[in-house]
C-alpha cells in the first residue's frame, strides 16, 4: 500500500493536471484491517454503538461483508452522532460529529489516498492537519517572516463556523480537479450527505463536513487550498504594492503586509472571495494591527504606546528585542488558553478526588507534560512556570480536601511531588529550527 501511495504522490508531483481514475480499489480488506489496528481503543462510539473491541471480535467476516456492500454500491455511511465539547476560553460549545465504527474504518483507509494526491498540490504556507507539519512549524514560519521580511502590519482572520458551512457542490468540483474515479467521488459525497444524529433525531447536512470525522481535515484543506491559498498566491499577491505573506493553520490564518493599504485591501478582498464559496469572516476575530520591527518607533512618534499583540494558535505574539537589542517576535501562552487549561485541570481534579494517589499523579503528570510539550517554546518559560505553580496549588488544595483534616503541609506535599517525579517546566521547541523545505515560501 505504501508503495502504491508513493507512486500516486510521485505522479501528482510530476503532472499537476493528472486526474486519477482508479483509486477506490485501494480501500480493500488489507487496508481496512490495517485501519482497524490503527484506530485507538476506548474511543466514543457513533450511532451504531459499536466499539473497536466489538467489531474486532469477528473482524474478517465484518470486513468481508463491508467489502461486498461497497462493491455493489450498497454501503451507505450512517449519520454522525453529534456531541458538544467545551470551547477553550469561552462558554460556547463546539459541535463534533462521531462517525459509526464502520465509517471510521472506511475514512481511515481513504485519508492516506487523498493525502497522497493533494500533498503534491498544497502550498508551503498551509500547516493544519498535514503529514509532517505541526502548529510549531506554523509558528516558526510566522516568526521568520516577521523578523526577516519588511512586515509592518498583521491581519488576523478567522472563518466563522467553517466546518458547518462547507459548500458540497464546490467541494466536489475541487475534488474533481484531481480525481476522476466516480466510485471514490460517490463515496465522499455520501459521507458529506450522511447527516447527523442528535437526541435521537436525524438531521440532513446540505452543507458542511462534520468536525471530528477522519477525512474532515483533508477535505477542509482541499476546500481552503482552492478557495483561499491559490487565490492569495496567484491573484491577490501579484497586485499588491509591497510584500505580503499568508500563514494558515486549518481555518485560522494570519496575513503579514508591508503596507497598510495592502492589509486593508486584503481584508475587503478576502470577504468577497470567501462569500463566493459560502464562507464568512468572523468579524469579532478579525483586525489589522501595526506589528513588526518599526512598530515601537512608529507608535512612539504617534504617542500611541506599545505595539499591540495578537493571538495565533494559543500564543500571544508581541514585539520585543534580543539581549543584543535586535528586534524579535516573542510569544507567551495566551491568557484565554491559560485560564481555560487551569479551569479544565481544576474540574478534572474535582471529579477524580477518589482516585488512588498513584494513578492520580500518573495521569496528571501526562496532562502536564502535554501542556509543557506544546507551550514549551522559546521565550515562554515564564508562562510555563506560572502554569506549573498554579497546578501545584490546585493539587495541594484538592489533596487536602480528600480528608476532613489537613493531610499535607507544603513540606510533605513537595516530598510527594518528588516521589512521583512531578514534571517541571522545560523548553522543548526552538522556534529558530525551521525545516529547510519550508523556507522556499519566503526565499
Amino acid at each position: 500500500m505504501e508503495t502504491k501511495l508513493a507512486r500516486i504522490n510521485e505522479i501528482a508531483k510530476q503532472d499537476k493536471e493528472e486526474r486519477f481514475t482508479s483509486l477506490v480499489h485501494l480501500i480493500n480488506a488489507q487496508t481496512l484491517a490495517a485501519s482497524h489496528e490503527e484506530l485507538k481503543p476506548g474511543k466514543a462510539a457513533g450511532v451504531d454503538s459499536i466499539t473497536k473491541e466489538e467489531y474486532g471480535a469477528n473482524l474478517q467476516e465484518n470486513i468481508s461483508d463491508l467489502i461486498r456492500r461497497m462493491k455493489r454500491q450498497a454501503y451507505k455511511p450512517q449519520p454522525a452522532r453529534r456531541v458538544y465539547i467545551p470551547k477553550a476560553g469561552s462558554e460556547k460549545l463546539r459541535p463534533l460529529g462521531i462517525p459509526a465504527y464502520e465509517d471510521k474504518l472506511v475514512q481511515r483507509a481513504m485519508a492516506p489516498i487523498l493525502n497522497a494526491i493533494y500533498e503534491a498540490d498544497f502550498l508551503n504556507n498551509s500547516f493544519g492537519f498535514r503529514p509532517g507539519r505541526s502548529c510549531h512549524d506554523a509558528l516558526k514560519m510566522l516568526g521568520k517572516i516577521i523578523e526577516t521580511k519588511p512586515v509592518n502590519y498583521v491581519v488576523e482572520a478567522d472563518i466563522k463556523g467553517f466546518f458547518d458551512h462547507v459548500d458540497h457542490e464546490w467541494m466536489m468540483k475541487f475534488l474533481e480537479h484531481r480525481i476522476r474515479d466516480t466510485n471514490l467521488l460517490r463515496l465522499i459525497k455520501r459521507f458529506l450527505k450522511a447527516g447527523i444524529m442528535e437526541a435521537g433525531i436525524r438531521y440532513d447536512t446540505p452543507e458542511g463536513t462534520p468536525q471530528g470525522g477522519i477525512i474532515s481535515p483533508i477535505l477542509a484543506n482541499v476546500y481552503l487550498h482552492y478557495s483561499l491559498d491559490l487565490w492569495f498566491e496567484k491573484v491577490f499577491r501579484r497586485r499588491c504594492r509591497g510584500k505580503v505573506y499568508l500563514i494558515r493553520y486549518a481555518d485560522d490564518f494570519i496575513v503579514c503586509c508591508q503596507y497598510k493599504r495592502d492589509a486593508e485591501a486584503y481584508l475587503e478582498a478576502v470577504k468577497e472571495r470567501l462569500a463566493k464559496f459560502g464562507l464568512e469572516i468572523a468579524e469579532e476575530k478579525t483586525r489589522i494591527s501595526r506589528f513588526g520591527r518599526h512598530a515601537a518607533d512608529d507608535n512612539k512618534k504617534e504617542g500611541s504606546g506599545k505595539p499591540v499583540t495578537f493571538d495565533f494558535l494559543g500564543f500571544t505574539h508581541y514585539c520585543s528585542t534580543s539581549k543584543k537589542g535586535k528586534f524579535r517576535v516573542k510569544r507567551k501562552t495566551s491568557r484565554k488558553k491559560m485560564n481555560a487549561s487551569l479551569h479544565r485541570c481544576k474540574e478534572w481534579l474535582k471529579s477524580n478526588l477518589n482516585m488512588p494517589t498513584e494513578e492520580l499523579m500518573a495521569r496528571l503528570r501526562v496532562k502536564l507534560l502535554g501542556h509543557y510539550r506544546y507551550y514549551g517554546i522559546t521565550d515562554n518559560y515564564a508562562s510555563l512556570s506560572i502554569f506549573g505553580y498554579q497546578v501545584r496549588r490546585l493539587l495541594f488544595w484538592w489533596c487536602n480536601r480528600r480528608s476532613q483534616g489537613k493531610h499535607y503541609n507544603w513540606h510533605k506535599f513537595n516530598q510527594l511531588l518528588m516521589e512521583y517525579d512531578f514534571p517541571r517546566p522545560k523548553t522543548y521547541v526552538n522556534v529558530y529550527e525551521i525545516k529547510p523545505e519550508l523556507l522556499s515560501y519566503i526565499s
